[in-house]
């Protein structure tokens, strides 16, 4: 099997490959996001999951490069990463009781034939009402700081969700699913 780079440094997209049994290197990606490009939400994580996988891609001879990029929408609109006790306050009450969409674009890249496949995966997840309390108790974890739409579904955000309709994976990071039938694309089966 060939040599697979993954161009993220995300513990919970590290841990989704490893259940799959892949073997792969780690290569953080210089790659610079722009959310506010004029895109459909699913064309826009598909772009910044290429424009990461190519920034990885120029350093490697031979391999595969796996690329992905996750958030959030509400209403059409993007919701990032918080990163302040405030903005998480306002995303954490703005999807109250809301349905949000979380797409994440992806990309694989073989180094050596330039051989390219980006797709982009959609899940709901409808979120129940929360209290005052409940949004300023989470808030002091410190975990809705580095999340999409400032909350984990693999950590305690978990309990603010009612229900997921599509891939549960899609939500903590990599479509696992859609992943793994691109990788065949490649000639990279799981269970060889």
């Amino acid at each position: 099997m060939q040599k697979i780079y993954l161009a993220s440094t995300s513990p919970r997209r590290k841990q989704l490959l490893k259940q799959i049994g892949l073997e792969f290197k780690v290569c953080s990606s210089n790659y610079k996001e722009d959310m506010t490009l004029k895109m459909k939400p699913t064309e826009l994580a598909k772009y910044l999951s290429r424009g990461k996988a190519k920034a990885v891609i120029k350093n490697i001879k031979t391999g595969l490069v796996i690329a992905a990029d996750t958030f959030i929408t509400l209403d059409k609109k993007v919701l990032g990463k918080p990163h302040t006790s405030k903005q998480a306050k306002i995303t954490l009450q703005s999807i109250s009781g809301k349905t949000l969409k979380v797409i994440t674009g992806f990309t694989v890249i073989d180094a050596s034939t330039k051989k390219e496949i980006s797709k982009a995966v959609t899940t709901k997840v409808f979120i129940k009402n929360l209290k005052e309390q409940e949004i300023d108790n989470y808030i002091k974890t410190g975990e809705p700081l580095d999340k999409a739409g400032a909350f984990g579904v693999q950590g305690l955000g978990v309990i603010f969700v009612k229900k997921i309709d599509g891939d549960y994976n899609n939500v903590v990071g990599l479509p696992l699913f859609k992943l793994v039938q691109v990788l065949k694309e490649f000639n990279v089966e799981i269970f060889d």
